[in-house]
């Protein structure tokens, strides 16, 4: 009997072990701080290296995409527009556009990326707000972008002056000031 309920154990944990959380934290890592994420206001987003915070929602790359796109609508109104670009190099992309520039990147279902860019013409105006820990904004001047923890040019880039703030982190300037900015999976065509 305690040989059966060994093996049963044994099973059971291999079968949890085998279980992969597609790179969001475990509730052991968020207990112990390393996936905390504090809650902003309910018309604002939060722009991370690893997802984004909506209000008090907080989505890690690889959260689902109804939840993400119910935060972000709730957070800055109504998405702009949605699509689909199935000839993107890492694969077929879906994307929503909200006010303010945020578009979200999804692939199967789960949140790969986002980008924030100056807003599009004939877009309306953000009915919230949209920032990125730090110093580094939309429209930050590059004297002050070139000074920040982690930038690095990223020479021969064929999309303009672009740059990175670390490893997880990336955007571009323009006229002399940040014009985007970006994190996980793109669908630049380089």
């Amino acid at each position: 009997m305690k040989k059966g309920l060994a093996l049963l154990a044994l099973a059971g944990a291999l079968a949890l072990a085998g279980c992969d959380s597609g790179g969001v934290p475990s509730p052991a890592e968020k207990l112990e701080g390393k996936g905390q994420v504090a809650p902003v206001a309910a018309n604002a987003v939060a722009l991370r290296p690893d997802g984004l915070t909506a209000g008090a929602e907080s989505f890690f790359f690889a959260a689902g995409k109804a939840e993400v796109e119910a935060a972000l609508a709730s957070a800055l109104g109504v998405a702009l527009r949605s699509g689909e670009n199935p000839e993107c190099g890492a694969g077929p992309i879906t994307f929503t556009d909200y006010a303010g520039g945020l578009t979200a990147h999804f692939q199967e279902g789960r949140l790969v990326g986002w980008n924030w860019h100056l807003p599009q013409d004939g877009d309306r105006a953000a009915s919230g707000t949209i920032a990125l820990a730090g110093k580094v904004q939309l429209g930050t001047p590059r004297a002050e972008v070139e000074t920040a923890p982690g930038f690095v040019k990223v020479e021969g880039s064929t999309l303009g002056e672009e740059f990175a703030l670390g490893d997880r982190l990336g955007g571009f300037i323009n006229d002399d000031k940040v014009e985007m900015l970006y994190a996980g999976t793109q669908c630049f065509f380089r």
